[in-house]
């Protein structure tokens, strides 16, 4: 028998990950002020570091974070009200949490 994660399950734990990725997302952008901090060359050399397409992937990557765990965190509100606990309605809150969280990505960039 095998067994498949329901959509729920998956973001559920998508919203975890979500949560290390703005921690640690986090860290690396308040560290980026201190190099800022240091003068000209040093933000010459940040800059140049944000021009490398696995860099710019990351920062994508953490927007889309952004705006997933903010979506998300809308989804539990509406929990906290008492609604959308019937099956298909998590499986369509899931679907368009994951839809708006992309939008979201799109429209900041």
């Amino acid at each position: 028998m095998i067994y498949r994660l329901p959509l729920t399950g998956i973001v559920s734990i998508t919203h975890r990950m979500t949560g290390v990725v703005l921690a640690m997302g986090l860290i690396i952008y308040v560290a980026s002020f201190f190099v800022i901090l240091q003068g000209n060359d040093s933000y010459l050399q940040l800059q140049s570091i944000l021009d490398y397409t696995i860099v710019r992937i990351g920062v994508w990557f953490f927007v889309y974070a952004l705006f997933f765990h903010l979506c998300h965190g809308i989804r539990h509100l509406i929990w906290d009200v008492g609604t959308g606990f019937d099956k298909d309605d998590m499986d369509r809150n899931a679907m368009i949490e994951l839809v708006f969280s992309f939008v979201l990505t799109l429209i900041f960039y």
